[in-house]
């Protein structure tokens, strides 16, 4: 059963990660894993320029070094930046050293007080060794990164994003030719319903 909103009762369980914003307004946050990557990360940031929206980026240390120019792109166009680890590293599957060796090494290039854990998977006894960091999870994931979804069923889907909530989409490869499709969509949805986009801080 896919499960695009993230269940409440998670918030519970990891009440030290961050789900969504309690807003007044009616604002979003869109946010982008896995980049910066030629072609992809630069039709992105096109496409947002284009829009006048601002999103929220978590960079792989290992790709903001091998396309700098990309990364220094995202800042300058004034979207914000987080830490996605620098090799994206499974946290259930590496020790904790390699892990969070992985988050520092990142941090020497991305320079945020934002992470957010691959896979979104990552022990619930890190939150506090990483306690300088914000954990940034999500309440909306797009899916764009699976094929088996339709993309009728993600737009649909769109229909119950709600104010505060974080959204997902992805910057690699993998993704790209659904996002391409799937992005303006659901931007064009939300825009027509009066939502904004506003980046994490």
């Amino acid at each position: 059963m896919l499960i695009f909103r993230t269940p409440h009762f998670f918030r519970w369980i990891f009440p030290k990660r961050m789900w969504g914003f309690s807003c007044p307004e009616k604002t979003v946050f869109l946010t982008f894993d896995d980049g910066p990557l030629p072609e992809v990360t630069e039709w992105v940031l096109d496409f947002l320029e284009h829009e006048g929206i601002q999103a929220t980026f978590f960079c792989l240390g290992k790709h903001a070094i091998a396309n700098g120019s990309i990364f220094e792109k995202i800042k300058s166009q004034g979207h914000a930046l987080g830490n996605h680890t620098f090799s994206h590293e499974h946290g259930l599957k590496v020790t904790k050293e390699a892990y969070l060796d992985s988050i520092e090494k990142a941090n020497e290039v991305i320079h945020s007080n934002l992470f957010r854990p691959p896979y979104g998977r990552m022990p619930r006894s890190y939150d506090r060794t990483l306690g300088k960091y914000s954990i940034v999870m999500w309440s909306w994931l797009s899916y764009d990164f699976d094929a088996r979804v339709p993309i009728e069923k993600i737009v649909n889907s769109a229909k119950n994003i709600r104010r505060g909530d974080i959204l997902v989409f992805h910057d690699n490869e993998k993704s790209f030719e659904r996002l391409k499709i799937l992005l303006p969509e659901v931007v064009q949805m939300l825009k027509e319903n009066g939502f904004s986009f506003e980046v994490i801080q």
